[in-house]
C-alpha cells in the first residue's frame, strides 16, 4: 500500500466546482521559485530528496508547503540561496512570483506566502582567489 500524503488530500473548491489540490498549488508555487535568481535549490526532507533520486524525476513541489482553504491559500517555501545574493531582495521575489502564479493559474487568493532561508550555497565562494597563478 502507498503512503499517502495528508497535504495532497486536501482540496480547494472555487466558485464553479473546481477542485484544486495541495499538490497542484505546491507544485505552481515551486517552478514560480526555482525562475528566481538567487534561489540556488529548495530545501527539503530527506525521504523526498531519496524518492527524486530512486525514481530519476525532480520534484518540483519540493520544500514547499501549502495549505488550501476553500478561496485561499498560505504558502511555505524553503530555499536555498547562492552565497552573494541579496536574501530580502530574494525572498521579496519569491513573494511576487508565487502570489501571481498562484492567483492566476487556480484562482485562490494567496493570504501568505513565507520564505525560509535554510541554507547558501558557498560551494563557488572564492573560486577565482584560489586558482594557482601561472
Amino acid at each position: 500500500m502507498e503512503n499517502v500524503n495528508e497535504e495532497a488530500i486536501v482540496e480547494a473548491e472555487t466558485n464553479n466546482g473546481i477542485k484544486i489540490s495541495a499538490d497542484v498549488v505546491a507544485v505552481i508555487a515551486g517552478v514560480a521559485v526555482s525562475e528566481v535568481p538567487g534561489v540556488f535549490g529548495m530545501a527539503g526532507g530527506f525521504a523526498g530528496g531519496i524518492s527524486e533520486v530512486l525514481s530519476g524525476k525532480k520534484n518540483l513541489s519540493k520544500g514547499i508547503k501549502v495549505e488550501v482553504g476553500e478561496k485561499e491559500t498560505k504558502i511555505d517555501v524553503n530555499i536555498i540561496v547562492e552565497y552573494g545574493t541579496r536574501i530580502p531582495d530574494v525572498a521579496f521575489e519569491i513573494q511576487n512570483r508565487v502570489k501571481k502564479a498562484v492567483e492566476t493559474m487556480t484562482g485562490l487568493k494567496v493570504v501568505e506566502t513565507n520564505v525560509h532561508i535554510q541554507g547558501v550555497n558557498t560551494d563557488n565562494q572564492g573560486a577565482e582567489e584560489t586558482k594557482p597563478e601561472e
